[in-house]
């Protein structure tokens, strides 16, 4: 089964430096993490941005959407940041032909107790059974790209 990876930057790969909260965008954590889930083959990976989510622009994501478009692989991966993840996965509707599954983390992937594991474990998973359209996967949930929302104030994603 083809699959395509794209990573766009956001908590999973921030680096932390102090207690006070200072970070940047680091390298994409994915392959890290993919290595250790012992996959049997290693799927392509493509760094497109190295951003918080926060700073992502209507540009940005034509950037996404045309990668996504010109990929050859019929599902598709995307790490990004959860505070604009709904509006990027809404601005990649209406892509012909593809399973699109976007996913990120709360916690940094390179903290012990990061969500970032299992959020990719699952958006593995669901990119490879959901059918043609465009998912958010959080929390233990794969959500459809127009019936999710995040809940800023329980930090959460949720159905709409």
């Amino acid at each position: 089964m083809q699959i395509a990876i794209f990573t766009t930057g956001g908590t999973i790969d921030k680096v932390y430096f102090d207690a006070k909260g200072n970070y940047h965008v680091g390298s994409p954590m994915v392959r890290e993490l993919l290595v250790h889930a012992r996959l049997a083959a290693m799927p392509q990976i493509t760094e497109l941005l190295r951003k918080d989510s926060l700073e992502m622009t209507a540009a940005d994501r034509e950037v996404v959407r045309g990668a996504v478009a010109g990929c050859a692989a019929p599902r598709v991966l995307i790490t990004h940041g959860t505070d604009t993840m709904v509006e990027t996965a809404r601005a990649l509707r209406g892509i012909a032909g593809k399973t699109i599954v976007l996913t990120g983390a709360l916690q940094p992937g390179r903290f012990a107790d990061s969500d970032a594991e299992f959020n990719l474990g699952l958006a593995f998973g669901a990119v490879q059974l959901c059918p043609v359209g465009v998912y958010v996967v959080a929390n233990g949930a794969v959500f459809p790209a127009d019936r999710v929302r995040k809940n800023l104030e329980l930090n959460r994603f949720e159905p709409l």
